[in-house]
């Protein structure tokens, strides 16, 4: 039996064609009883059959395997379960033949706490606590519910009959067919589904209000909620049924179920999940209240439904063979989701907002500890680490690219012939970039290898010398080490206008051009900007020389360039600034030409690299923390002003959106006048939740201005926030709550909203939003993390959640003694769940390290920092 330990994937020699899978799960025990009886192909005579189980008890009596159409039974003479291995093996007294055979198993498990396998989780009914049993498998925990081919390769079809309460709503992927009452239980099964893999079966057993539209081709749709929460799914229902006709177009293939199932399930670890015909999401992902709900909230939903949606074609109805392929799921489904929110609401601007995606993807890559997009996994365990900025972001962000290459009808019409090539099947990367090369007659496969099969991405670096434009790449890391990458790179490039568009391939380290070459004539070139990776559609960095800077600095002051343009100059220069490739003076002279800017997405990524500077300024140079607050409070008054704190009428989403972000950020400044307005409106607000002068787009920022006043001994305001967090049943308001009330600057009060996020008050699923601390809470919450460890691993066991601890308890920090010490207590207290995330957020440390020892070099910041503070904008 030990040669099947350790291995990544399991043996090759049954395949699995049909489920058919019976549970009863014990919502007062917490336990289920099931059995599954899988039809086989044996392809090759074997005495063992291995497939995957975990926490799971099994008996040698509970196991049988019928021959084929002889129907000799036979039973195991060995049964292991091995749990590090996640594996169950069955040894047979004889060799089993190949051909087809049943195999049969009788199991009971426990409805766990943990969010994973078939899990419990508690909502209330009539004041009263309830329990419903709820599925969540992907990656890698159906083996948690019932013994299974547990991989994604391993597709077959599934027949699922519950034995339920009578009074519950009981769902799975498929309708029901047949209900069967009988006292207080009863027997409801399901239509068999079509194939797919195991990661994607589902049931939820809970109480539930629904509400109900179809599509114009008959297709069902549902969205079920809490009880007394209908309407708010509404707007949820309705981005459902218009983004399932929107796909039926584009991947030119209708959805291929007989209904599309949406529901909340109130404890969640993840945002939601694709589940065929049956998708879960977190209250916060799915319901939308039109008094208490913000903008984003709104814009949330819409993205988040038209994810998963896309997902019911790319992953559900085509698999990626490995979970080396999850970006193909995920990278796409995150790209085809901005095609469909902007399609339903063109007024939002939302691909102006994807460029969140490839400076997530960026900021993560830029780490000698990234990963390549497609990489190798070799145990279950190390699977969750990878849905990270890399498989979404930059996956999303790279097909952005290829898409901007090789045209949007070209693209669309290969995508539509690899989903009909592949359907009910699995395909690999290499399958979607033969099917764009086929359409497209491009070399797809050689242009997209350098950027999926090795990690980083290029920083281009151009200069003007002598008439002509040099341009080099090398990888660019933020530690400012040198990485040894090449790419394959589409340069794109405009000077002084965007009516002549340049572009070409930079296959090599460097590459040289005429000026004329891009310009036309030479006298233009001489007071023209230049600005490469127009509207940043390519995935890596640009580094000007000290002429072309200049000269964009004033095309950003001016307005000259589009609003992607102008994100992308600010956001390069501030990595190359973190890299130590550019001083902080030259980086905040840089954004203080953006004095005048009204473009949200660009304003939005000021905000965070303010405050990021902000933090370094402290730790740097704390005598000039002032001046640079000052200067950050100047920056953003005149927006500020021109947004105010009301709603105007007709104003656009994105304002909306804009004006919570914007005050938050003056709150965190210590902007006087914010603070006091904030204060003023937080007790209308207490006197009358339904006042007007707190709407939701601004209460965040309400709060979290609240929480820079309160302190131990000053706790009003804490405990009011606390009183509000204990009234609203509303997921969404209580997520801004948890998410401001450890940014206070008083130690003692940041212990007791941590203490907090692990009360039972808390579900465990929201915990990890309390840890945006201020910069005085870092200390805190290390501390606080190593006091809880050992509760934080039982709770969140090897679930992606606890990478979240570690990296917000971690990468704010900028010394390298506290790297050695975070170092030293994770060598006894490691996990392989974490490993990746603790290598990435040490090396943050040492980055945020390296760069304040830079900054403190600076001659010249001082004089330029007071200067931007007094100037008068």
């Amino acid at each position: 039996m030990d040669q099947f330990k350790g291995q990544p994937r399991l043996p090759k020699f049954a395949v699995p064609k049909r489920y058919d899978i019976n549970l009863k799960p014990d919502l007062v025990e917490h336990r289920f009883l099931g059995s599954v009886a899988v039809n086989l192909d044996i392809v090759t005579a074997t005495s063992f059959i291995v497939l995957n189980a975990a926490e799971l008890s099994i008996s040698t009596d509970a196991v049988s395997f019928t021959i084929g159409q002889s129907s000799t039974v036979i039973k195991p003479s060995r049964v292991e379960l091995f749990e590090n291995d996640e594996i169950l093996v069955l040894e047979f007294p004889e060799e089993i033949p190949v051909g087809l055979g049943v195999l049969t198993i009788r199991f009971e498990g426990i409805l766990n706490d943990r969010m994973k396998g078939l899990y419990r989780s508690t909502y209330e009914y009539n004041g009263e606590k309830k329990t419903m049993a709820v599925t969540q498998f992907e990656p890698a925990d159906a083996r948690r519910c019932f013994p299974c081919w547990d991989e994604p390769a391993c597709k077959a079809t599934f027949k699922i009959t519950l034995d339920v309460p009578s009074e519950l709503v009981a769902l799975s992927n498929m309708p029901v067919v047949e209900e069967i009452t009988n006292g207080n239980l009863k027997t409801v099964s399901y239509q068999e589904s079509p194939i797919m893999s195991t990661y994607l079966v589902a049931v939820v057993v809970g109480l539930f209000d629904y509400v109900e539209d179809h599509t114009s081709d008959g297709v069902k749709v549902r969205v079920y909620c809490q009880v007394g929460k209908a309407n708010q799914g509404r707007f949820a229902l309705d981005v459902a049924v218009k983004t399932l006709e929107l796909y039926k177009n584009y991947f030119a293939t209708p959805y291929a179920l007989p209904k599309l199932d949406m529901i909340t399930i109130p404890d969640f670890a993840a945002g939601a999940m694709e589940n065929y015909g049956l998708v879960t999401y977190r209250e916060t992902a799915l319901l939308y209240d039109d008094q208490h709900s913000a903008a984003a909230n709104k814009q949330r939903v819409a993205t988040v439904v038209a994810h998963e949606l896309a997902h019911q074609w790319f992953g559900n109805l085509v698999t990626m063979e490995w979970w080396t392929h999850l970006w193909l799921n995920e990278g796409f489904a995150t790209w085809v989701s901005y095609l469909a929110t902007d399609s339903l609401f063109p007024e939002w601007k939302i691909w102006s907002q994807f460029l969140d995606e490839p400076t997530e993807g960026l900021r993560l890559d830029g780490l000698a500890e990234s990963h390549p997009i497609e990489v190798e996994i070799n145990h279950a365990c190390e699977i969750d680490e990878i849905f990270d900025a890399i498989s979404y972001r930059k996956g999303a962000s790279v097909i952005r690219m290829l898409q901007s290459y090789l045209g949007a009808e070209c693209f669309q019409r290969s995508l539509a012939s690899y989903i009909k090539k592949y359907a009910w099947s699995n395909a690999k990367t290499e399958d979607l970039w033969a099917a764009l090369e086929e359409g497209s007659g491009e070399p797809v496969n050689k242009l997209m290898t350098s950027w999926t099969k090795q990690k980083g991405y290029p920083v281009v670096s151009v200069t003007v010398n002598d008439q002509k434009l040099e341009f080099n790449q090398s990888q660019f890391l933020s530690s400012g080490a040198q990485g040894e990458g090449q790419w394959i790179v589409p340069v794109t490039l405009c000077c002084g206008t965007y009516d002549v568009r340049k572009s070409f391939l930079l296959q090599t380290k460097s590459d040289t051009h005429d000026v004329k070459d891009f310009i036309g004539s030479t006298d233009r070139s001489v007071n023209c900007w230049i600005k490469l990776n127009v509207d940043q559609a390519g995935f890596y960095r640009v580094k000007y020389d000290d002429l072309l800077a200049a000269k964009l600095r004033y095309a950003v002051e001016k307005q000259l360039l589009s609003a992607s343009d102008r994100f992308g100059v600010l956001d390069d220069s501030y990595a190359l600034c973190m890299a130590r490739q550019e001083s902080l003076t030259s980086l905040i002279n840089l954004m203080g030409s953006y004095k005048d800017e009204v473009d949200y997405t660009v304003l939005s990524n000021l905000i965070t690299i303010s405050l990021k500077v902000e933090r370094i300024a402290a730790d740097a140079v704390p005598h000039l923390l002032d001046y640079f607050r000052q200067f950050f409070i100047a920056l953003f008054q005149h927006c500020a002003e021109r947004l105010g704190w009301e709603p105007k009428p007709e104003e656009s989403h994105v304002d909306a959106m804009l004006r919570g972000e914007i005050l938050t950020a003056l709150a965190v400044f210590g902007h006087d006048l914010t603070l006091d307005e904030a204060s003023k409106r937080f007790q209308a607000f207490l006197e009358n939740r339904n006042t007007p002068h707190l709407p939701p787009d601004i209460r965040k920022a309400t709060y979290v201005a609240v929480m820079q006043g309160a302190s131990k001994s000053n706790r009003s305001g804490y405990e009011s926030l606390l009183k509000v967090y204990r009234e609203t049943d509303l997921s969404q308001e209580k997520t801004r709550i948890l998410g401001s009330l450890a940014s206070s600057r008083d130690p003692d009060l940041i212990l007791e909203a941590l203490n907090f996020m692990l009360s039972s008050e808390v579900r465990s699923q929201d915990a990890v939003f309390g840890l945006a601390v201020s910069r005085e809470g870092r200390d805190v919450v290390w501390a606080w993390l190593k006091e809880n460890w050992e509760h934080l691993t039982k709770t969140y066991g090897s679930g992606f959640l606890i990478t979240r601890f570690v990296s917000a308890a971690v990468s704010p920090f900028a010394s390298f003694e506290k790297a050695k010490e975070v170092e030293d207590f994770f060598a006894t207290h490691a996990m392989p769940s974490i490993a990746r995330t603790l290598r990435q957020s040490l090396e943050r440390v040492n980055i945020n390290a390296s760069w304040v020892e830079s900054v403190r070099k600076e001659d010249s910041l001082a004089d330029a920092v007071k200067e931007l503070a007094y100037r008068n904008y």
